[in-house]
């Protein structure tokens, strides 16, 4: 069982989605980091599915009220069980009684590097599945604890853990996260992107703008999309078009000009041109994309994203063979 004393901004159980039902009208939802979430549930014996904590821009306290083993990924906002640091992408063994602690996004001495951490906790949380999936869906109210985020004084129940007593209590490990995809100097999040179907319909100077500008996420930014703010993006001539399929990493285009990123909790269908899609390579980018960031859209043809692709997969399966060799198999 585990105690929430502080829920921080945003809090919510979310595992890797809930898929199938787009005919219906709901949205995957999900962690927006997938890749956090899958290291982290591996890191501590889990399924890949198995539903963690979703935490955005840190400030939570949760106490664990039986003993258990941990993994955080993503932002660590300077983590701390019971006062000792606890880095991203380390399997730690926790005490009944023990509080973990992620300070919040502005607090003095915290090094920021993105906005949420996934937390995984072995066994995994358990809550009742809602359309095969235990991701909280915060729009329509279902699923995950209640159907919302997190508040003081919830309790949330642990699954059954694969681990033995040995592999529970087994000293802290950690491996190294993700350090692929383009670099930035000047400090901007390159996401790669492919034309999307009414690219066409934006003007010459607006294909440029796209690729050249430094676009600042602002703060509207949410769990259905990324918000951008820069030059206005301009089309040949304004058309009215029926509402199309979206997915997560769909740029939109609204009248405004100023494009939007959908992520996981986005509307399944759209009626705004769809200027671009981020390849999903790059999704776990955007997640942790701080509010103010600056982001740069870099254009790539579909052999490229499946290249992208290609290597994250072949990334988690080093992961997997290393923590098989370790004695540490998760379950099939």
């Amino acid at each position: 069982m585990m105690l929430v004393q502080k829920p921080g901004m945003l809090t919510s159980v979310q595992d890797l989605g809930r898929h199938g039902h787009r005919q219906l009208g709901i949205c995957p939802g999900g962690a927006l980091d997938v890749l956090a979430l899958t290291l982290a549930n591996r890191l501590v014996g889990n399924a890949d599915g198995a539903a963690g904590l979703e935490m955005t821009m840190g400030g939570c306290e949760i106490r664990f009220e039986t003993a258990t083993r941990i993994a955080l990924a993503g932002d660590g906002f300077g983590a701390r069980l019971d006062g000792m640091p606890l880095w991203p992408c380390w399997s730690v063994p926790v005490e009944a009684g023990q509080t973990l602690t992620l300070a919040g996004a502005n607090a003095a001495g915290v090094k920021k590097a993105g906005l949420r951490s996934w937390l995984a906790v072995a066994g995994g949380i358990d809550v009742p599945p809602v359309l095969d999936s235990r991701s909280t869906d915060l729009k329509a109210g279902f699923g995950g604890h209640q159907g919302r985020a997190l508040r003081k004084g919830d309790r949330l129940a642990l699954g059954a853990t694969a681990l033995d007593a040995t592999r529970l209590a087994r000293r802290p490990f950690g491996l190294r996260g993700p350090d692929w995809g383009p670099e930035e100097s000047d400090g901007s999040i390159a996401l790669r992107v492919l034309p999307g179907p009414e690219f066409e319909q934006f003007t010459a100077a607006s294909h440029t703008q796209l690729w050249s500008e430094r676009w600042r996420i602002t703060a509207q930014s949410n769990r259905m999309g990324s918000r951008l703010a820069g030059t206005e993006l301009k089309r040949k001539r304004s058309v009215d078009m029926l509402s199309s399929g979206v997915i997560p990493g769909t740029i939109q285009v609204p009248p405004s000009g100023q494009p939007i990123i959908l992520m996981g909790d986005a509307q399944t269908t759209g009626g705004y041109p769809r200027i671009g899609v981020v390849i999903r390579a790059d999704l776990w980018k955007l997640a942790q994309a701080p509010l103010d960031g600056r982001l740069r859209l870099v254009q790539v043809d579909m052999a490229e994203a499946l290249e992208a692709w290609a290597e994250q997969q072949r990334y988690l399966a080093q992961v997997a063979q290393g923590l098989a060799a370790a004695g540490w198999t998760r379950p099939a």
